[in-house]
């Protein structure tokens, strides 16, 4: 649930997700495991929402994988 009614809104993917930009608007392409590095230096974290946040936002056509397998901003 992006928004739930049932846990504060700072657990949601939605919030979360906006610190994975956040991170990668620094760097425009990052390698997973340095995203998730640089990330929770912004928001802690753990390892499985990091993922369902790139999940929601490769979905929302923000994120996507370049040819060297990094996690790179979309135009």
């Amino acid at each position: 649930m992006l928004l739930p009614d049932n846990i504060h809104p700072d657990q949601s993917i939605y919030y979360n997700g906006a610190f994975v930009l956040q991170a990668l608007r620094e760097e425009r392409a990052l390698g997973l495991f340095d995203l998730y590095a640089r990330t929770q230096k912004l928001r802690q974290m753990t390892m499985p929402v990091f993922v369902l946040c790139l999940d929601w936002l490769y979905l929302l056509n923000l994120v996507s994988l370049n040819d060297r397998g990094d996690v790179e901003l979309c135009s």
